[in-house]
């Protein structure tokens, strides 16, 4: 398998991918070992985890260096999404005792009543590429902490991270037969699809997500899917500091290249501010550097897909088509490299692909509404359902058209970021269960009730 650096299309280096046999060797030796790792006293676990949180920023800048060649990101974002995972892994860290230690729920002289959180055992996870640190550290670091043993399958497009990772791991201290890690594409996350995993968590496309929804439903073991989003930002005329929004928006739909799920994808504001914000907003994309994402100062770097770039270009001239007005970009950038133009159309509607289909790339659609109420009605008129945003200097008005929204995530004058305390899940295509807080922790464990009577 080769490795292609997405900024210059060169190969890095070749991996070999595991075949079924070399999975089915990695799985028995992660059975095997799992009830002893889940034997070890929680602090024990909770230890390996610390020495790996301080790893991550031992070696960040390698760390680094090495994700952006493979992914195509600007250095300084790989360094924030280092200090990002750190950040969860800490809270993780502080708070594994209070949510996977045994719960006392009655104590009496006659009887007392108990929850214990078992592991869910030997569990597989089919990361992402787009933030390996990040996802990565949603699932397999509290999976480590309760007890189970992991199969860590990091996309084809960020493998080295996925090494990167596993070295880590065992440096501090994590057992050889605890973590292990299965290369390859398409076909390797089949292969392990076919094992018999105690559990399942998934990060990637819905249409990916679905399959293996359907595939392991007849394991009837946990199965965990995060999937992406056509996540909606609405300003409303009541804004004050029109500019400050449209920079602070413009980087939540383009941060990452506009690789994120939870990236802000489509844009409605009120007609009375709608100029203005058009105006900041395209002042703002237009003021950033593209370009190499290892040079000083670059925000916008190489997609990490070259196949997003038909995606882009086919939602760009189907909007165009359908009446909208591009302002910025639209095209593909250079004759080397996967980069593509940070894009802005406006005088959208919402039939057009890049108000409907996940765009994952720097493009974004702008729109105009009348009031709150179209600007809700648009917002709802989705498939997905992982973040909605409102910009408001009123809150009630904000939380009143954010409660209507399905989605797992409400923002009020931020978008586009996570916090580990509280939980991350989607909602329809955007997919089921959640990671982080205190439920993302015992995810990866199995409730067992206690009655014990003196």
């Amino acid at each position: 398998m080769n490795v292609v650096n997405p900024a210059t299309e060169e190969i890095i280096t070749l991996l070999i991918e595991n075949d079924r046999p070399s999975l089915d060797k990695k799985y028995n030796l992660l059975k095997a070992a799992q009830k002893h790792w889940a034997q070890q006293s929680l602090k024990e676990r909770i230890a390996v985890i610390q020495r790996f949180y301080d790893l991550l920023d031992l070696e960040k800048e390698k760390l680094a260096s090495i994700l952006t060649s493979e992914v195509g990101k600007p250095l300084q974002q790989s360094r924030n999404e280092l200090n990002g995972a750190r950040t969860r892994i800490q809270w993780m860290i502080n708070n594994a005792e209070k949510y996977l230690s045994d719960e006392l729920v009655t104590d009496s002289e006659e009887l007392q009543e108990k929850i214990s959180y078992d592991p869910l055992g030997v569990i597989c996870n089919i990361s992402a590429w787009n933030y390996p640190y990040l996802v990565g550290v949603n699932v397999f670091v509290p999976a480590l902490l309760a007890g189970n043993t992991v199969m860590y399958k990091p996309s084809e497009y960020a493998s080295l991270t996925g090494l990167e990772i596993e070295g880590l791991l065992k440096k501090a201290g994590i057992p050889e037969n605890v973590f292990q890690i299965a290369i390859g594409g398409k076909e390797t996350g089949m292969d392990l699809l076919d094992m018999d995993f105690d559990g399942y968590f998934f990060t990637g496309s819905y249409k990916t997500g679905k399959y293996i929804y359907e595939k392991v439903a007849k394991k009837m073991v946990p199965c965990q899917l995060e999937l992406g989003g056509k996540d909606p930002l609405y300003v409303t005329d009541d804004v004050k500091d029109i500019a400050s929004v449209a920079a602070g928006t413009a980087d939540g739909a383009f941060y990452n290249n506009g690789q994120s799920c939870c990236a802000v994808e489509r844009i409605y504001v009120h007609e009375n501010v709608y100029d203005d914000y058009v105006d900041a907003f395209v002042k703002e994309v237009k003021s950033w550097k593209s370009g190499l994402p290892t040079e000083e100062g670059v925000y916008i770097g190489a997609l990490t897909r070259k196949e997003q770039i038909s995606v882009l270009k086919q939602q760009v001239e189907d909007a165009l088509e359908k009446g909208a007005t591009l302002l910025h970009g639209g095209k593909r950038k250079g004759h080397v490299g996967h980069y593509f133009e940070p894009t802005v159309l406006t005088d959208v509607t919402n039939d057009m692909k890049v108000m409907q289909e996940e765009s994952f790339g720097p493009i974004i659609g702008i729109m105009k509404v009348r009031d709150d109420d179209e600007a809700l009605e648009m917002m709802k008129d989705t498939a997905y359902g992982l973040t909605a945003s409102v910009y408001s200097d009123n809150r009630d008005r904000a939380e009143h058209i954010l409660e209507q929204i399905d989605s797992g995530t409400g923002y009020w004058n931020c978008c586009d970021r996570v916090s580990a305390g509280v939980p991350w899940s989607g909602r329809k295509h955007s997919g089921i269960g959640a990671t982080l807080s205190h439920q993302g922790l015992r995810a990866f464990t199995k409730p067992k009730a206690w009655h014990l009577r003196s």
